[in-house]
């Protein structure tokens, strides 16, 4: 039996990864968004991730391959769907982006 263990979020990350968005042009729309993702946790068949994720400013199309789970520590940010309706979440608030929504 392989022994479980809890993840902290304070451990040193599986990975840290840096990227400026507007090098995916199929993604990026405006400002000039620098991405960090650090890689907490990944199950085996990776159906479940954990990370931490932060952002410069800038506004760019939402991720549609899975659902997440956000919690903002810090700062905010501004999620508009693709019928323009726009919904601003800040430190403390928790949310949840379903998989295929569509918007920035």
């Amino acid at each position: 039996m392989e022994k479980t263990s809890v993840i902290s979020f304070s451990d040193t990350p599986l990975s840290d990864t840096k990227r400026r968005l507007s090098d995916l042009p199929d993604r990026f729309v405006e400002g000039d968004p620098h991405h960090s993702t650090q890689m907490c946790f990944e199950s085996p068949d990776g159906a479940l991730i954990a990370r931490t994720w932060t952002s410069t400013p800038g506004k760019w199309h939402a991720f549609t391959d899975c659902d997440e789970f956000c919690m903002i520590l810090e700062g905010h940010v501004r999620l508009i769907d693709e019928d323009g309706n726009a919904k601003t979440h800040k430190a403390g608030d928790a949310f949840l982006i379903p998989n295929g929504l569509r918007g920035y």
